[in-house]
């Protein structure tokens, strides 16, 4: 039989505030995204489109318009930005620890 410490569940305890950034956040992509179909859809001009999906630190960019080199290469500047950011902070983090 499992002890009371033994039983207890382990995670990282999360503001309030933070949570709710992040849900924020969330709802402001799904919104805008709602807003460029709809506006897509209704105004119907030589419209580009560029996409970055992030599994794990890999990116995969892809789109489609007559301007669609120009929002890769910017997809592809912010991944690489991103990246960068990512290995800084944590590099950062880890001598702080040390």
């Amino acid at each position: 039989m499992p002890t009371e410490e033994e039983s207890e569940e382990e995670g990282v305890a999360v503001s309030g505030r933070f949570f709710a950034i992040l849900i924020t956040g969330i709802i402001l992509v799904i919104v805008g995204i709602a807003v460029l179909v709809v506006a897509s859809t209704f105004f119907s001009s030589s419209t580009s489109t560029g996409v970055v999906i992030f599994i794990g630190p890999f990116p995969i960019v892809f789109g489609s318009g007559p301007n669609a080199a120009w929002l890769i290469t910017i997809g592809i500047i912010l991944a690489v930005i991103s990246i960068v950011v990512f290995l800084v902070m944590s590099k950062r983090y880890s001598q702080a620890n040390l």
